[in-house]
């Protein structure tokens, strides 16, 4: 298929002008043309979820080329726009970030996560500051309004009164999005929205509020992150057990049929 990813790019900026933006998130060309079909206005992937279907650890496991090829082969399946988890950006330094954002708009995705952690600890902001910058002027170099989503992981890592002042200095820098994952608590969110010049995106899943009272709370932007890769892969191993212990094939009566999933990716 041939798409316009200038255009592309622009529309999946203005998405984030009429929330909700709910962003399902997949983990290969299977997962995105069934979250396509469901309806999804666009798509974002899961790091980890790309790991785990490359058989190795998330948080470091997935290298750059291994990201990349996945991500070549999502986008090739789908025409909604897809906006990548590119981790922290597959390299320490502002041009090897900035390299990894070339090669993600080469393939045809038009947004990009970019998280400011690494080995379990919280990067210094002025230096991820300026690998934010290196990735908007890389898109910028290709001539494609790239959404940058910040993320910021004082929720995980470190002091969570620090998300406003880090937020500041990446929308300074060039970001169009501000990710706040590990924020679910309804009189915190509350707080944060007035205090942020950009969107604000979380990370749902069971247990969270729901869609429609985090938008009611000012909140623009929903993923669900590795949740349904999560319930994937715990439905494989549950079947797998339920057919070997068992014999029965219960908890398969709810999946997909062959022909129907099939036909997704004729």
């Amino acid at each position: 298929m041939t798409i316009d990813r200038v255009a592309q790019a622009r529309s999946f900026q203005e998405l984030h002008k009429q929330p909700p933006l709910v962003l399902p998130n997949a983990w290969d060309p299977g997962s995105a043309r069934a979250i396509e079909a469901a309806g999804a206005k666009a798509i974002a992937t899961t790091s980890a979820g790309l790991s785990w279907a490359d058989g190795v650890t998330d948080g470091g496991g997935l290298t750059r080329a291994a990201a990349l090829a996945a991500l070549r082969r999502i986008v090739s399946v789908v025409a909604v726009p897809v906006t990548a988890d590119i981790e922290g950006g597959y390299g320490g330094s502002p041009a090897e970030v900035g390299e990894t954002v070339a090669e993600v708009l080469e393939i045809g995705a038009v947004g990009i996560n970019l998280e400011d952690s690494s080995g379990g600890a919280l990067i210094d902001p002025s230096a991820q500051a300026e690998r934010i910058a290196a990735a908007r002027s890389a898109a910028d170099a290709a001539g494609i309004e790239l959404c940058i989503n910040a993320r910021i992981d004082t929720y995980f890592f470190g002091d969570p009164a620090d998300t406003v002042k880090r937020a500041a200095l990446y929308v300074d820098a060039g970001a169009d999005v501000i990710f706040v994952p590990g924020l679910l608590d309804p009189v915190a969110i509350g707080a944060l929205v007035p205090q942020l010049s950009r969107p604000l995106n979380l990370m749902i899943g069971p247990g969270a509020p729901t869609v429609a009272e985090l938008v009611a709370l000012g909140v623009t932007r929903l993923s669900i992150g590795p949740a349904i890769t999560i319930g994937a892969y715990g439905l494989a191993a549950g079947a797998a057990e339920e057919l070997l212990t068992h014999g029965t094939y219960t908890l398969l009566e709810t999946a997909v049929a062959y022909g129907k999933h099939n036909n997704l990716l004729r």
